[in-house]
């Protein structure tokens, strides 16, 4: 697909599975489900050098000149990568006319270029925009899924924790990943 909106609660992984999308598509191995994280795509996607890679901040960048701006830039191919991809996150709070803009990118568009629009509030996003792109809905973890994340990590990081104090951090994270990783730390 070209298009595609991610929902859920914050701390979902709605933001980090857009750059395994991307490393998906962009990887020298792929298009493929497991990106190498080797290659030169992947890493430049990881450390965020890739320019073909574009994180926009709807938060702070939500006016039509910013769309505007992103309608200028995906007229060209990609520099390095095999699509450009575009992550707006926090989609739900582009202005009235910068959605407006952008629809028209998503109803053209070009065959490089893929768009990621991550939200929280799905409602928001116009009809006429959703109706373009591909939903998935984020759903926040559980208790055991969570627990179960935090004991890897450490295990991975050569440490132990009692697992009673794993809990007590998944509980605090209230289902939200990034959260429960936050608090580990």
């Amino acid at each position: 697909g070209h298009a595609y909106l991610f929902c859920g609660s914050r701390g979902t992984g709605k933001t980090t599975v857009a750059r395994l999308l991307a490393k998906a598509v962009n990887c020298v191995d792929g298009p493929t489900a497991t990106p190498c994280n080797q290659c030169e795509a992947c890493l430049s996607i990881t450390d965020g050098s890739a320019v073909d890679f574009v994180e926009l901040d709807a938060a702070s960048h939500r006016s039509v000149d910013d769309i505007d701006a992103l309608r200028d830039g995906v007229k060209y191919p990609p520099m390095k990568l095999r699509y450009k991809v575009y992550v707006i996150d926090e989609a739900h709070q582009l202005s009235s006319t910068a959605k407006d803009a952008f629809l028209k990118t998503l109803e053209e568009p070009p065959p490089h270029a893929i768009f990621v629009l991550a939200t929280t509030e799905a409602h928001e996003i116009p009809m006429t925009i959703r109706s373009r792109c591909q939903q998935f809905d984020f759903r926040r973890g559980s208790l055991s899924d969570i627990s179960s994340r935090l004991k890897y990590v450490m295990a991975s990081e050569g440490r132990e924790a009692d697992e009673a104090a794993l809990a007590v951090i998944a509980r605090a994270a209230q289902g939200s990943w990034r959260d429960a990783l936050s608090i580990l730390e």
